[in-house]
């Protein structure tokens, strides 16, 4: 079946690639198991140069790769770059730190010495999705392939000019033929991979059902996994904080790639005492952004991904609208001089009121759609945040010290900012709890999930 490129801004087909066949798959992974028993001889010297030049790649044509993004799925054309930018960061901080994390450690014992060595496990499957189509493929990659691990990235298949550039990135860094390799297929390749002996460990980042098929498949045949699923993030307002710092940070936490990220803000938990003066900012600013071709530089929210994408948003705006939940701004499909778009728009949206029933309440809302909510005290702030089966990031707002230290070690998430918007950085790790997924990527922790951890001890 083709894979084809689809610009969601304008529905036009820009480009179409078959399908990986039978023979053709089986060549790549037999290709990356040779690769690996070589790429893991190699020196960490020798793989943090070729990191290092695939950084210079990302920074040096970093507009390109950024066109690449926006025509394909859509997102604003600066924050393109700032991915481009951000790839080229994680490429640098695995290139000079892998090393160190991965040092044998010492440990005393009844041996004459005893110690823990870290040994890559093989070939590893990505399965990736397209809203961040270059970053949450570097941040698996760059500590893959600087462990001696290789990968073959089942890519989503909205996204195949990103694929393949990223593929032909490590290419020109001069990693060798077979170090990472991009399968262009549909996902119904995903559990033939999954189950061949030569591949050893795999990795997604996507929905939830996604991850449940993949850890069951993986499950099977004992092979790790590390999943970054879903998300329905609070962001907590108290009375303490600095108002206008949060609701401008709310906007943008929102809206980041035309709302469509896992850690973005989507529960927005406010106090009573300050929630009437946040909603009116909040949704005032809302009206405000510029929608419109993501190619261009003061485009704020560019579109949806897919059409399936924003039929889905549609409909779960639809229901928790007939539910009782309340319209503030938006909620439609955007027009543009009076005509609906042929691309895939969404308006900016605010919904208050929301009845627990209501998809607004309960379910991930994957694009420019806000839920507001009013509490009463830090107790019921704290509950409603965790009343959710996602625990990805959180966000809390507020200059009260014991406030602070209540939603660090009572909010039930993989992260919690503390006046800041969620965002991921290579030093920090990065991962969720309960449906949000396990495991961990980036800083040491993500660099040593798909490692032996060997114990070695000697008399």
């Amino acid at each position: 079946m083709p894979i084809s490129s689809i610009n969601p801004a304008t529905g036009e087909v820009l480009q179409t690639f078959d399908s990986l066949n039978e023979h053709q798959l089986e060549e790549k992974i037999a290709r990356a198991a040779e690769a690996f028993h070589e790429h893991r001889r190699t020196s960490f010297a020798e793989r943090a140069e070729r990191m290092m030049r695939a950084a210079e790649i990302l920074e040096s044509e970093k507009k390109s790769f950024a066109r690449t993004m926006t025509l394909e799925m859509g997102k604003p054309i600066n924050a393109a770059v700032q991915e481009a930018e951000k790839c080229a960061w994680v490429c640098r901080y695995y290139a000079e730190n892998a090393e160190r994390h991965l040092g044998d450690e010492i440990v005393e014992t009844n041996a004459t010495k005893s110690f823990v060595r870290y040994q890559p496990l093989g070939v590893v499957l990505a399965v990736m999705p397209w809203n961040f189509p270059f970053w949450h493929v570097f941040r698996f990659a760059a500590p893959a392939l600087m462990v001696g691990n290789v990968g073959l990235l089942k890519h989503a298949s909205n996204v195949p000019q990103c694929a393949l550039a990223i593929e032909d990135i490590f290419h020109r860094a001069g990693f060798m033929e077979g170090a990472f390799q991009t399968l262009l297929a549909g996902s119904d390749v995903v559990e033939k991979i999954l189950e061949d002996p030569r591949v050893a460990a795999a990795t997604l980042t996507g929905s939830e059902p996604a991850g449940r098929s993949v850890a069951s498949i993986a499950g099977k045949q004992i092979k790790k996994t590390v999943l970054e699923l879903g998300g329905s993030d609070p962001f907590i307002v108290m009375p303490s904080a600095n108002f206008e710092e949060a609701v401008s940070t709310a906007v943008k936490a929102r809206t980041i790639n035309n709302g469509q990220s896992c850690i973005a803000a989507k529960r927005f938990i406010i106090h009573d005492g300050i929630y009437d003066r946040f909603e009116k900012e909040f949704v005032d600013a809302m009206k405000r952004l510029r929608v419109g071709n993501p190619i261009e530089e003061s485009t704020d929210v560019g579109p949806l991904a897919t059409e399936r994408i924003l039929k889905d948003l549609e409909d779960q705006v639809k229901v928790s609208v007939a539910a009782g939940a309340k319209i503030l701004t938006g909620g439609q499909r955007m027009k543009f001089d009076g005509e609906l778009s042929r691309g895939h728009f969404y308006e900016p949206t605010v919904l208050a009121d929301i009845p627990k029933d209501s998809p607004a309440f309960r379910d991930e809302l994957f694009g420019p759609v806000a839920s507001l909510f009013r509490v009463s005290s830090l107790d019921e702030a704290i509950e409603l945040a965790n009343v959710t089966t996602f625990g990805l990031g959180s966000a809390a707002w507020t200059n009260d010290e014991s406030e602070r230290d209540r939603f660090i070690n009572e909010l039930e998430a993989g992260s919690v900012f503390i006046n800041g918007m969620v965002a991921s950085d290579p030093r920090l790790p990065f991962g969720g709890v309960k449906h949000s997924g396990y495991g961990r990527e980036l800083a040491e922790f993500g660099i040593r999930e798909f490692m032996n951890i060997k114990t070695v001890w000697m008399k």
